[in-house]
């Protein structure tokens, strides 16, 4: 497993990630040695009895703050030169597909999930190296965004879909655009009809129907990507 991604979580309630990342593709990812997770609780780096990793923050205001020096302590022990320390914020980049590409070609990923009203600011700047959303809204915690960035990272590795080439052309990829409508088996269903052309066997009329429908589907929900693509194709 010297070629495989590490993902650590660092998180008071690993139950929330740990089922969903044992199942379907992450579990599949895992037993065939592309990804290797690992949960660490800020509880056991806590001395007092009551194992507390959260306290009232200073200046006053409403519910709790997490405590900086389990934190500083659960990343502490698992960070390395190359690691990126992660960390789930409403205040963080966007995330997007390349940025999902990107974290891909790591090789060490540790996930901050923070949890209450957030976290001492001092765990921010002196440890996290990367602040990412995943929209604009609130959560009651950040594993469950962590979830969602992990699942869009991990499929992106060589072999995690089972075959090169296989997130190339889904919404969002190479092309920039939204993925053409798909169909399968069978033909006709309740008198709907599968495109003519996708039963034809021309490979280069169902490539160039697939274009114009991406492209069509693209401009009609999101119009933004189009002029993302054309900035693209100046910026190269």
């Amino acid at each position: 497993m010297l070629d495989s991604l590490e993902v650590d979580v660092i998180t008071i309630f690993p139950g929330m990630l740990r089922g969903f990342l044992e199942e379907s593709m992450m579990g599949r990812a895992a037993a065939n040695g592309l990804v290797r997770f690992r949960f660490i609780d800020p509880r056991d780096f806590t001395k007092d009895v009551h194992r507390s990793t959260d306290d009232r923050p200073y200046g006053g205001g409403p519910g709790m703050l997490m405590k900086p020096e389990p934190l500083f302590g659960a990343i502490e022990s698992v960070k390395r030169p190359e690691s990126r320390v992660i960390m789930l914020t409403p205040q963080g980049e966007r995330f997007d597909q390349r940025r999902a590409e990107g974290l891909s070609r790591e090789r060490h990923l540790i996930f901050l999930c923070g949890h209450y009203e957030g976290v001492d600011e001092r765990v921010r700047e002196s440890l996290v190296t990367d602040e990412i959303s995943i929209g604009d809204y609130v959560l009651t915690n950040g594993a469950v965004a962590s979830a969602v960035v992990i699942d869009a990272v991990v499929r992106l590795l060589p072999g995690a879909l089972g075959g090169d080439g296989a997130t190339e052309e889904e919404s969002f990829g190479r092309s920039g655009l939204l993925e053409y409508p798909q169909y399968t088996r069978p033909a006709e269903f309740r008198g709907m009809q599968v495109p003519q052309v996708l039963l034809s066997g021309h490979h280069a009329e169902v490539a160039r129907w697939r274009q114009e429908q991406a492209v069509k589907r693209t401009r009609l929900r999101r119009p933004d990507l189009m002029a993302d693509s054309r900035e693209d194709t100046r910026d190269e």
